[in-house]
């Protein structure tokens, strides 16, 4: 109490933060609770409930084939166009249903980070260049972090922990292309629902956009379809239970996570968050060791939204930010954030949460570092 007594309430950028803080936290349930989180739980619900676990283990398990299960992983990315936050529930369906941490690790990574819409943008925008970088970064480092995860916790891969989950492996003799068919409709609403309008018309993604809830909706009524006439009353039951229990131990971590992130950082494009953007602009000039490592650490603890890291980015560069600073942040950024870093910390171990991040953080320096070198 006697803190708060003392606490600078009235110094505006106090005051400004804490609005910023509560308007970020009501952008991210407007934006992307409905539209990504929701699709999201209920994915990771059917993966926990439907999917077989033996499936898991045979083509993600620590004692896969690494070429088939990297290689998935790692351009998973491509189909989900989620942020950072949205892939936990994913990660945490797959994992907790048996998949090796080095797979799974690679696809916590490359869910957010290779977003084609997102790639073809920073081309667009930023210069073909950086968006070629940014491709080819994100596929490379899904892999060398998932591997270095798989390598360092070796010791610690386990059976996998069964107690989330109601319903038995084994379905009510569905045969497998109705089983893709489930996914493949909820994947469709997630990646529908949050498809984003193009900063500038980009022929393809423009014309989705155009009628994206139209192709979203056609995909909710198909999966109500199945559910009405593929599966049991207990079946439903078991998927819904088990997507509750996901969302009750990931939301309410996640808000404090985006709370604290809007209170330090703003929101996107603001300049009213505790650190001002000009002491950014100001520290990521040129391409030295401090200026990438720098942009790498603000870009994990700030909070994108999918595609919001490009006019970002634009405005940071035309402030003086060099091109390896902002590699190094397109590579750190949408990969990671405050609120998903604490949620990870109680779905991995927060030694393992800490260990991806310093990872994502060293390898995303490096690539700034050397993208800077050479243009």
């Amino acid at each position: 109490m006697s803190e708060a007594a003392f606490a600078p309430f009235s110094h505006p950028r106090l005051q400004s933060s804490i609005l910023e803080a509560l308007w970020m936290l009501q952008d991210y349930a407007q934006r992307h609770v409905l539209t990504c989180l929701v699709p999201a739980f209920f994915i990771a619900g059917g993966i926990s409930v439907f999917v077989s676990q033996a499936s898991v283990m045979k083509y993600f398990g620590p004692k896969a084939d690494k070429l088939l299960s990297y290689g998935v992983a790692s351009v998973s990315g491509t189909i989900l166009a989620v942020c950072s936050c949205t892939v936990l529930p994913l990660y945490a369906g797959i994992s907790r249903r048996g998949a090796g941490i080095g797979p799974a690790v690679a696809f916590l990574y490359s869910g957010p980070a290779i977003n084609v819409l997102a790639i073809v943008l920073t081309a667009r925008v930023l210069g073909p260049e950086l968006g070629l970088a940014r491709a080819v970064g994100a596929v490379a480092f899904s892999i060398i972090i998932g591997s270095a995860m798989a390598l360092i916790f070796r010791n610690e891969e386990r059976a996998p922990d069964d107690s989330m989950f109601s319903a038995e492996d084994k379905t009510a003799g569905r045969p497998l292309w109705k089983e893709v068919l489930y996914f493949l409709s909820m994947v469709c609403v997630l990646v529908f629902a949050a498809w984003g309008r193009p900063e500038e018309p980009v022929g393809f993604f423009e014309a989705v956009h155009r009628v994206h809830w139209w192709l979203a909706g056609a995909s909710l009524l198909a999966l109500a379809w199945m559910l009405a006439n593929w599966f049991t009353k207990d079946e439903l039951k078991a998927w819904t239970g088990s997507t509750w229990e996901f969302a009750k131990q990931i939301f309410p971590l996640l808000l404090a996570g985006v709370f604290a992130a809007g209170l330090l950082m703003g929101r996107p494009g603001t300049d009213n968050g505790l650190i001002p953007n000009r002491w950014v602009a100001m520290l990521v000039g040129g391409n030295s060791l401090w200026a990438n490592l720098f942009a790498s650490v603000a870009g994990a603890l700030m909070y994108f939204a999918t595609l919001t890291e490009i006019p970002i980015l634009q405005g940071l560069m035309g402030s003086g930010m060099g091109k390896g600073p902002a590699l190094s942040l397109l590579l750190a950024g949408p990969a990671l954030s405050l609120p998903s870093m604490i949620v990870l910390g109680k779905v991995m171990g927060t030694g393992k949460m800490l260990t991806y991040a310093g990872l994502v953080v060293a390898m995303s320096t490096l690539a700034g570092m050397l993208y800077g070198a050479l243009f």
